[in-house]
């Protein structure tokens, strides 16, 4: 029987396949973490992985 090694996210959790900025590679089920804003440019934002959001304590911009 194969298990899988990431965990489940709720019901209604948006999830999405994009670029992990803390192991910078790209994965499955990252999330906006922060967003740069700045005046007179374009910004930015951040998003991490499951796995990284677990490690490093990243609580998503939305659960704030």
């Amino acid at each position: 029987m194969n298990e899988s090694t990431q965990t489940e996210t709720a019901a209604g959790t948006p999830t999405g396949y994009g670029y992990c900025s803390w192991h910078q590679r790209f994965a499955a089920d990252v999330r906006l973490i922060d967003v740069i804003e700045q005046g007179s440019g374009p910004g930015g934002a951040h998003y991490a992985c499951s796995p990284c959001r677990e490690a490093y304590g990243l609580v998503p911009f939305a659960d704030r």
